[in-house]
């Protein structure tokens, strides 16, 4: 054994002695008597330790034990105790558990209700609950091709997203199995899935608030005395590519989103970018680099691919990616109508400018009064360039829009894509073949004019195998 701490010292010759000073004393527990006299133990006995066979630092103890205790009685008696210790514990186990247990209850009943339980990280809602924490879905946050989307609040007092999902066909199973595996993405700059609810045809998603609402709210609908700073633009195209770069490139299984755009980007209460709806992406597996699928998305902010009906990849979020980051410099609709009665395709002129190396400031937000880095809107126009080229394979990764943005990697001078060479030759900046017009008409975000507190519905597109 190794002895306890704190012994008390006796100098006596022998271990008879040492014996029956510890006898002598009520409050003596024990002693031990070697080479280095007698030592003897008060009330607890700390640190008391059995030591493995052989181990020669062994030492031996007495300890003091009542005479009338059971542990000196007969066999059936020491089988008693043992069997009654046994209960004991097992009894007090199952009670620490059924405590534990109740605890975890509780704090799930407060959080959430009468949800049916916990799916992976995902909470499974009643529909009931979310009629209750929606008001019976009266306050609607917009409407899309996927369905519409209400705040909620939740018992907590937490404010909540809720979509109520239509035209889904899929069976109960390969719902749960889909959502579980969105629910287990998360990133700071993605829109946190917090819980689903599937009962019949009954099918909902429940995702975090975003307390400003989305980028189209700010960009084109925003209130004068709430124009969002080039810095804060800066950000969020920052943002913005993080959140996708760890959709293309960190993710288990590559996830295209297939539907980037500013409805489809909302800010928490810090202006932090978080990209929404790409939970309703198909996953791609990296065995299957390409996949052919329908035209989805947002026209105007679709790769030429898109429209020639090849396979879809990743680098269709980049396009989508730099056709928004026009959006961002601008703070307008890619394609607008002038007064002249034609329409104007900002891209066009932002690339021409960009390559000829014009007046950069120029083509900023008329509301910022030319106030930015102009470093950073080159870099922005730079980065937008590279990502709208037609040839795909010339496209940056988000990876590496991640580093230009963050200054790790330098950024050339790019071509102009040969979709809109033509137009920046005769300066007609008019629209190619997309129309922008339709990104308004899907916009799924409701806001006002002394603060846009709103939270997107997007459509978002899958690509199927």
């Amino acid at each position: 054994m190794s002895l306890p701490l704190h012994p008390q010292s006796l100098a006596v010759g022998s271990i008879g002695e040492c014996e029956s000073s510890c006898l002598g004393n009520c409050s003596c527990t024990a002693y031990a008597y070697d080479e280095n006299g007698c030592s003897l133990w008060n009330g607890e006995l700390l640190n008391l330790q059995q030591l493995a066979q052989g181990d020669g630092n062994g030492r031996t103890i007495y300890i003091r034990l009542s005479a009338s205790s059971s542990v000196f009685s007969g066999g059936k008696n020491n089988k008693g105790v043992v069997i009654g210790a046994s209960l004991g514990s097992a009894v007090a186990v199952f009670a620490l558990l059924a405590i534990v247990m109740a605890v975890m209850w509780r704090r799930r009943r407060k959080g959430v209700g009468s949800s049916n339980g916990v799916e992976g990280s995902l909470v499974a809602f009643g529909y009931k609950d979310l009629q209750n924490a929606t008001k019976n879905f009266s306050d609607k946050l917009g409407g899309g091709g996927f369905g519409s989307v209400f705040r909620g609040t939740l018992p907590d007092s937490t404010a909540i997203a809720v979509k109520k999902l239509e035209s889904i066909n899929q069976g109960e199973k390969q719902f749960r199995t889909e959502v579980s595996t969105i629910g287990t993405i998360q990133h700071v700059n993605l829109v946190r899935l917090r819980g689903f609810c599937s009962e019949g045809n009954k099918k909902l998603l429940v995702y975090d608030y975003m307390e400003n609402g989305s980028l189209a709210s700010h960009l084109f609908h925003a209130n004068e005395l709430k124009v969002l700073e080039w810095k804060t633009r800066y950000e969020i195209a920052l943002g913005i590519a993080r959140g996708l770069s760890y959709l293309h490139e960190k993710c288990r299984d590559c996830i295209i989103h297939c539907d980037i755009k500013p409805e489809n980007i909302l800010l928490d209460a810090e202006f932090c970018a978080k990209v929404a709806d790409f939970g309703l992406a198909k996953l791609v597996g990296r065995d299957f680099s390409r996949v052919l699928t329908t035209m989805r998305g947002t026209r105007g902010y679709l790769a030429p691919e898109w429209i020639s009906g090849v396979a879809i990849t990743a680098k269709a979020d980049v396009y989508s990616y730099g056709m928004m980051l026009f959006e961002l410099v601008s703070g307008k609709r890619n394609a607008e109508n002038s007064e002249e009665g034609k329409v104007k395709y900002f891209p066009s002129l932002a690339a021409r400018v960009t390559v000829d190396g014009g007046d950069i400031l120029g083509l900023l937000d008329p509301a910022l009064d030319r106030s930015a880095d102009v470093e950073e809107v080159s870099k922005i126009c730079k980065v937008a360039c590279w990502c709208i080229q037609d040839d795909e394979n010339i496209r940056p990764s988000m990876g590496q829009v991640v580093q230009i943005l963050e200054g790790l990697m330098d950024v050339s001078t790019p071509p102009i894509p040969r979709s809109l060479q033509v137009f920046v030759q005769s300066q007609e900046h008019i629209i190619f073949f997309t129309d922008s017009s339709s990104a308004s008409q899907n916009s799924q975000t409701k806001s006002n004019n002394s603060s846009t507190s709103s939270h997107s519905n997007s459509k978002t597109a899958t690509s199927s195998n």
